[in-house]
This record gives structure tokens, C-alpha cells and sequence, in this order.
């Protein structure tokens, strides 16, 4: 690609993020988080989230529950492997009870002895907890899971916004979410881990809600959005993809969308374009949450999106 073709395509993309912040934040200058700057084109690698295994993963097992359970996190990374993955996301649900530092060196061993990387984590957080004890454990959870992945090698973790609490009004849920992701992220930018916030209900169930988090966010390089696919349940989910494509530090992908909350196929073509348009470099993991079994049905969408990233 020409240096003026390039030239072009980047103003065009920052014109349009431009627009959008405009109509977002009402005529305000940029957003605190900017989008990164990507030379070259876009390039994706692909990764499974362990949550396409949710109904046959144990939740936070002890050790038991562990020696009975029909897949653990290891069996999961095999999978990954056996699928010749670049990546694979072990999701913070699905560790022991106990997590030691033991435990997470044996998940990098074999990650790496197999020859994925962790492309990231996610956590179950809620940043609209009001002031108290509950709060103070989101908070402290946050920081925990930050330095099991620094240990693990995870470059990202997907943080949640949540919801209004009762009696809250959303300004209130907005100041507090704000600033629960400002704290966390001082340190996570200490161990060198991203936070990603993703578009999952609550405060963040359309594009505009998101951003306008994004743009009150204190100004931080370790700081972007998780792209998920299958979490706008608008009339044009694609349309609010699209807004939040440029701010994207880590993407999913699900076999479904939403539509005025009405479950459709997804369109895989067009999210991989949507992602490539924003000249997205990273990885795209897919998340599946349907009725087949995802040993069986995970193979052949990961087919189908090998094809579309290379394309």
C-alpha cells in the first residue's frame, strides 16, 4: 500500500471516529481514550473463549468438583490446541477455587509448550456497586485478576461496566463506573495489562453508552473497548459495531446477533470487515453460546473464520 493511500484511509477513519464523538458527546472535543494508531493493514489472530464451554466447565470448582468435572481449563487449552489456534482466552470463571501461583505457571507452560499464546481474561465485575464493602471487593478482585494475568502472560482482561443499582440514577451509575475503571487502570498499566471494557447491558447496551464511558475514561494507553459482536441488540447492531470498531484492544465474535432482541445468524463476513475497515490488529476469539455441542460445532466456525481473517 502507497504512504498517500494509507494517508487517506487514516484520515477518513479519524474523520468519521470524529463524527461520532461529536454526536455523542455532544459537540465535545475527542474522546480521553483515542483510538490506537495501527500502521498497516489489519491483521487478526484467532482464539476460544473457554465460555463456549460454560455448561460443561465447573465454576470456581474446589477440588472435588474439579476430579469430577467432565472438561477442565486444561482440556479446554488441548482443544485449542488440537484446533491449531494462535491463542486461546481461559476465562476467569472457570479457575480453582483457589487460585496459586503454582496453578497459574502450569497454564503458562502449557500454553506455551503447545504453542498458544493467552490472548486474554475476563472477569465478572461490577463497577456501579455504591460506595461500601461490596465495592471495595470489585475493586480488589479487579486488581487481583490484573496480577494473575501479568503472571499468566494475558495481555488483556474484559472488564464489565454493570447496571444501575436500585434507586440509582444512570449519572450516578456513570461517576461510579468512571471511576472504578480509572483506579483500576493505574494498575493495571503498573503490570502491563489492558483493560477492556466491553459492550455487555447495563450502562453499555448501545454504542453511545459505551463511548460515553470511553470519553470520560482518564487518558491511558492501556485502555479500549472489547468488541463483542453478539451484545447490541438494536435495530442495526452492525451500525453500533461499527461505532465502537476503532477503540477495539481485544474482539469477540458469536454465531448470533440480536436484532431488536430477535436471534439471527450472525454475519460473519461483515464483522470480520467491520474490524478489518477499522484496521483492527489483535485477536478475535470466538465466544459461542449456542445449543450444539461446541466440540462439535466450534470446529467449523473456527474454519469459517480462518478463512475470513486470511482473506
Amino acid at each position: 500500500m502507497s504512504k498517500s493511500l494509507f494517508g487517506r484511509r487514516s484520515f477518513f477513519k479519524k474523520a468519521a471516529v470524529g463524527a461520532g464523538a461529536a454526536a455523542i458527546g455532544g459537540g465535545a472535543p475527542g474522546f480521553a481514550a483515542e483510538p490506537p494508531e495501527r500502521p498497516g493493514e489489519s491483521y487478526m489472530k484467532l482464539s476460544l473463549a473457554a465460555y463456549s464451554f460454560n455448561r460443561i466447565l465447573p465454576r470456581r470448582p474446589d477440588e472435588a468438583q474439579l476430579r469430577e468435572a467432565p472438561m477442565r481449563l486444561e482440556d479446554f487449552i488441548e482443544f485449542c490446541a488440537e484446533l491449531n489456534l494462535d491463542a486461546c482466552e481461559p476465562t476467569a470463571y472457570y479457575f480453582p477455587k483457589k487460585v496459586t501461583y503454582a496453578y497459574l505457571m502450569k497454564l503458562k507452560e502449557m500454553t506455551f509448550r503447545l504453542g498458544l499464546d493467552i490472548s486474554g481474561t475476563a472477569i465478572g465485575n461490577d463497577f456501579c456497586v455504591p460506595p461500601g464493602e461490596e465495592r471495595d471487593q470489585q475493586l480488589a478482585e479487579t486488581r487481583q485478576w490484573i496480577d494473575y494475568a501479568a503472571l499468566m502472560g494475558a495481555p488483556v482482561i474484559r472488564i464489565f461496566a454493570g447496571k444501575e443499582q436500585k434507586g440509582m440514577s444512570r449519572d450516578e451509575a456513570l461517576d461510579l463506573c468512571v471511576k472504578g475503571i480509572d483506579e483500576s487502570l493505574e494498575h493495571a498499566a503498573g503490570r502491563g495489562v489492558f483493560l477492556a471494557l466491553e459492550n455487555h447491558g447495563g450502562i453499555t447496551a448501545t454504542a453511545p453508552e459505551l463511548l460515553e464511558i470511553v470519553k470520560r475514561v482518564k487518558p491511558s494507553p492501556w485502555f479500549g473497548v472489547n468488541f463483542d459482536s453478539g451484545n447490541f441488540r438494536s435495530e442495526d447492531p452492525y451500525a453500533e459495531l461499527e461505532q465502537i470498531a476503532p477503540y477495539a484492544v481485544n474482539a469477540q465474535i458469536k454465531v448470533s446477533i440480536r436484532r431488536n432482541g430477535k436471534k439471527e445468524p450472525a454475519d460473519f463476513a461483515r464483522i470480520v470487515g467491520i474490524l478489518k475497515e477499522a484496521g483492527y490488529r489483535g485477536y478475535l476469539a470466538l465466544e459461542y453460546e449456542e445449543d450444539e455441542d461446541p466440540k462439535q460445532a466450534v470446529p467449523k466456525y473456527i474454519s469459517q473464520l480462518r478463512k475470513l481473517i486470511r482473506a
